[in-house]
């Protein structure tokens, strides 16, 4: 969600008062468009702001969904994405099912140092190059087979 979020730019904003920001003067009324791509890029920010390192969040009170403003997957406060809760939901759901329905491995002709992460930007971000997986079903576990 920090690397790769669905919308690299939140819904625009209007400031509610002047400001001053990074020694730009906005004022009242001005739209403002947040990137949660670059913040999750910051290096100002994160530590290798461009490696994926899980362990980073260990012992860490970050939440997706409060004024942790160093990750902002879904937005913040009023103007946050309405779907979150049924989004992680499904997205735990449907991960779940995936992994324990099937095996997944890697296409013999690529190794995982082949993986491109690269995106097209956008309104969203999709992959520039799409992944290939080999997927094969689990064998079904029957209750007489225990």
């Amino acid at each position: 969600m920090r690397l790769h979020p669905v919308a690299p730019l939140l819904v625009p904003r209007l400031s509610r008062e002047d400001c001053q920001i990074a020694g730009y003067d906005i004022p009242k009324g001005t739209r403002i468009l947040v990137s949660v791509w670059t913040i999750g890029r910051d290096p100002s920010v994160w530590d290798k702001p461009n490696e994926f390192c899980p362990e980073r969040f260990i012992g860490k009170a970050i939440d997706v969904k409060d004024h942790d403003f160093e990750l902002l997957p879904f937005g913040s406060g009023r103007r946050m994405c309405p779907g979150y809760a049924l989004g992680i939901k499904l997205i735990h759901l449907n991960l779940a099912n995936l992994l324990h329905g099937f095996t997944w491995k890697l296409p013999s002709t690529i190794t995982k140092d082949d993986l491109n992460m690269e995106e097209i930007f956008g309104l969203s971000a999709p992959k520039k190059v799409p992944l290939q997986a080999v997927v094969e079903p689990r064998l079904p576990l029957h209750l007489c087979d225990l």
